[in-house]
Formats: C-alpha cells, sequence, structure tokens
C-alpha cells in the first residue's frame, strides 16, 4: 500500500494542549490509514552537515524547549526504532549515490514526537529519523527524498516536520491578526503544491512572496521539499490550513494525487 508523504507543520510544543485545530486535523488524518509498518520522519529540530539516519531500541523524548506549562514536561514517546528499515533506507541513499551515515541519537524531539503523539499516541510504530540539512537547500532536500520514495510503497509513512512559515521574531499573542506576509506565503505555497509546480517550489526563494519575512532561517521549510521528493510526483492536498499566533502558518498536507 502507498502511503502519501506528509508536510505538517508542528508549530510550539504547546501545540497539543493550547487549542490549535492542527493536531486534530493530523489525528483524523491519521485515524483515516490502515496502521504503516514504521515511520520515517524528518524534523527540523535534527540538524546535521550531512544525511543521518537514527533509531533506537526505545526512543527517549526530548524535551528540547523552555518556559512552557509543566505537563509538557511530562509527555512520552517511547516509541521503538527499526534497525532493518534503517539499514533499507540507508542502502536507498546510497543507491541514489548520496552518501548518509547511522547516528547513534537515542532522543526523538519535539518536532518529531509532537505530531506522532497526536497521530500514533500508543506509540506502537517503529520510528526511524533523518536528519535536515539546514546548508543545503530545497533541490538536495527533494532529492533526498526522492532516493527513499520507494518506501511509500512498502507500508512506510514518511513525514517532513517543519513549519510553513517560522519567523518566532514575529510571533504575536494567540487571536491576533493574521500578517498579511505570512498569508501571501502561505497562499503562494499552497497553489503551487497544488498545482504540483516542482519548479517553481525548489524555487521558492527567488519566486515566493516574503521568503526571509517568514523564513529568516530555511530549516522549518526543507522538511516540505523532503516530502515533496518522495511523493513520486503526486500533487498535495491541503489536510489543514490555518495561520495561529499571527504568522505561524500551521499548513499540513498530504502528497497522495487527490
Amino acid at each position: 500500500m502507498f502511503y502519501a508523504p506528509l508536510f505538517l507543520s508542528h508549530g510550539g510544543p504547546d501545540v497539543l494542549i493550547n487549542g490549535s485545530p492542527a493536531p486534530a486535523a493530523w489525528h483524523a488524518h491519521a485515524a483515516s490509514l490502515p496502521k504503516p509498518r514504521a515511520i520515517l520522519i524528518m524534523s527540523a529540530h535534527y540538524l546535521a552537515l550531512q544525511p543521518l539516519l537514527a533509531s533506537s531500541p526505545r526512543w527517549r523524548t526530548v524535551h528540547d524547549f523552555g518556559g512552557f506549562p509543566r505537563e509538557l514536561y511530562r509527555l512520552q514517546y517511547p516509541a521503538a526504532g527499526d534497525d532493518a528499515l534503517l539499514a533499507q533506507a540507508m542502502a536507498l541513499l546510497t543507491d541514489a549515490g548520496i552518501t548518509a551515515q547511522h547516528d547513534g541519537a537515542d532522543g526523538l524531539d519535539h518536532g518529531a514526537w509532537v505530531p506522532l503523539l497526536a497521530m500514533y499516541p500508543q506509540a506502537d510504530i517503529p520510528v526511524i529519523a533523518i536528519s535536515t540539512l539546514p546548508r543545503q537547500d530545497a533541490r538536495a532536500h527533494y532529492r533526498l527524498g526522492q532516493a527513499l520514495a520507494a518506501l511509500a510503497e512498502q507500508g512506510v509513512l514518511i513525514i517532513g516536520s517543519g513549519s510553513m512559515t517560522h519567523n518566532l521574531y514575529a510571533l504575536q499573542p494567540q487571536g491576533a491578526p493574521e500578517a498579511a506576509w505570512a498569508k501571501a506565503f502561505a497562499d503562494w505555497m499552497a497553489l503551487r503544491l497544488q498545482g504540483n509546480d516542482i519548479e517553481a517550489l525548489l524555487d521558492w526563494q527567488a519566486q515566493v512572496p516574503f521568503p526571509q519575512q517568514n523564513h529568516p532561517t530555511d530549516e522549518h521549510l526543507l522538511p516540505l521539499f523532503f516530502a515533496l521528493g518522495a511523493a513520486g510526483g503526486k500533487v498535495g492536498r491541503s489536510l489543514h490550513r490555518g495561520i495561529e499566533l499571527g504568522s505561524l502558518a500551521m499548513d499540513a498536507w498530504a502528497f497522495d494525487g487527490a
């Protein structure tokens, strides 16, 4: 069965408790699918200079944040890893001419466990992680996704977890009006994702409105291109769109051709 790769804007860890509608959209999508045999996730918070793949017999839950409500620090996501899937992914990357290494990391950051906890709260699906490469561009992440696309046909749910917009300096209190520059960015991306305009998307920094204002650094957008590459040319379908905190677009996309 083909599992459509996903791009999820994961928000802050408090997205699980602050009334955001995004986690319910993630959960509803997961509930509409047969349970995948495994999950391969790229989080914008797992950064490296080269592709790294990580698995763990039992993942630690890393609370890589401060100043949030105490209940968030009690949340755990003790999923298992999958060494066989890691080896398969490594081989696919090698076949594509991409050098990757096995990372001994044993913890999932909130960019991984927050959406997974909303989607699969039983933590009963094996998870492996692949690093985001902040010194490489959209096209490099698209190629990473392309190299691993075969896994989506083999029961693996591939997820890019980042944020459609991500300027923490511009956040406003909950309920603030949507910033026009954030909406323009998210709307442009939505049109190109629905139209499968790959070349425009890969050239986003030159074409999209307000690129620097929405992404002072681009690590939170790069997982989108990973998911897009893994989709094998399938068109994007919106699972959720919305701007929170004035400028944080929480858009979620499934690349299933619908």
